[in-house]
């Protein structure tokens, strides 16, 4: 395991000084590249890809030959928890991720096993001891696991919900059977996140994609409780160093001096919150990560260029800035584009450093 070349993703996480703003993007790796479809069909299926090490890894690593970024991203998926919990997942054409199973009672929560990472789920850590062997200390490497919020609406929904209505109901009829199934997620996410990190993972993401459809008195119920959960029981100190945790809920703003309590060391934005208005409200408790609305890079370069000086302006100067998008890339998003993106970031974030 080499050391770093370049740590800069990591001062920035918690707040020590860097010379420029460092840059990835969430789904950096995926089907807006031409090589990742090409891997992707080779495989048969996006789960025999996120099963085979080998493939993942060189899917970690294609954007990392095209753009100058500041950090690597597992490939993986969120719902491999769940997965291995027993529901059954698979992808139907056109609808995305489905389960074979879904979990509505308290009998149905109660019989679900926390998984055996090691064994259920050695293909993941697998893909990123691989990974971090492929880096050779070039840039960190990003673990990641969704909330146990966002993973029990895919598995109390069946798969992708325009209304939450099963869940919902759950939460608001039973609500401590809502909470165990919670529970129960928020252990198995951690012992996930931990083998990620004990195989070679430098900082961990939570995604809470689904955070923001909760009502404002459920969500401090329901996301984020969980989210500490898992967060207080992370190895927070491996190699020699701290491993950062970035916490992110869409939609989340209206919860954002309460989501800068949980522990986490920053706070991922998306586009509906200015970047200086969240840096008003939380100060410098965490670092924050965004939030270029990922639609930008629909337009020409000159505006691309515009909008990510905007970002950074927004930020102001000092430490404690990721640039990213306020969301994952775009399939149909030209590469081109996002290169546009992250030299427009290496170029002007450093007059923010000096």
């Amino acid at each position: 395991m080499s050391e770093l070349d370049n740590d800069r993703l990591l001062r920035a996480l918690v707040r020590e000084p860097v010379d420029r703003t460092p840059v990835w993007i969430m789904r950096q790796a995926g089907r807006y590249l031409p090589e990742y479809r090409q891997i992707r069909e080779e495989a048969g299926s996006f789960m025999n890809l996120c099963r085979n090490p080998e493939l993942a890894c060189e899917v970690t690593l294609q954007p990392l030959r095209r753009f100058d970024l500041d950090a690597a991203i597992l490939f993986s998926d969120i719902l491999t928890v769940p997965d291995a919990m027993g529901l059954g997942l698979y992808f139907e054409p056109g609808e995305g991720p489905r389960f074979e199973h879904t979990v509505r009672d308290a009998a149905t929560v109660d019989r679900l096993p926390i998984p055996d990472v090691d064994s259920e789920l050695r293909y993941v850590t697998d893909a990123l001891s691989r990974v971090r062997r492929e880096l050779r200390g070039r840039v960190p490497l990003i673990g990641f696991a969704g909330s146990p919020w966002t993973l029990a609406t895919y598995m109390v929904e069946g798969g992708s919900s325009k209304d939450f209505r099963h869940i919902k109901a759950l939460a608001y009829d039973q609500p401590a059977v809502m909470e165990r199934l919670l529970d129960k997620t928020a252990r198995a996410v951690t012992a996930y996140l931990n083998a990620q990190i004990e195989a070679g993972a430098q900082a961990v993401m939570i995604f809470d994609t689904w955070g923001g459809s909760l009502a404002h008195d459920a969500y401090p119920q329901f996301s984020l409780r969980y989210a500490q959960q898992i967060i207080d029981g992370l190895i927070r100190n491996r190699e020699g160093r701290r491993v950062p945790v970035i916490f992110f809920t869409k939609g989340g703003g209206i919860w954002l001096e309460t989501i800068a309590e949980s522990g986490a060391d920053a706070l991922g934005i998306d586009w509906t919150l200015s970047m200086d208005e969240a840096r008003r409200r939380v100060g410098d408790r965490v670092a924050l990560q965004g939030n270029l609305d990922p639609s930008i890079l629909y337009a020409r370069p000159e505006v691309i260029h515009r909008e990510v000086e905007r970002v950074l302006r927004e930020f102001g100067s000092g430490s404690g800035h990721v640039f990213n998008l306020g969301h994952g890339v775009h399939p149909q998003i030209p590469p081109e584009h996002v290169k546009a993106m992250v030299d427009a970031v290496r170029s002007l974030s450093p007059a923010w450093h000096d």
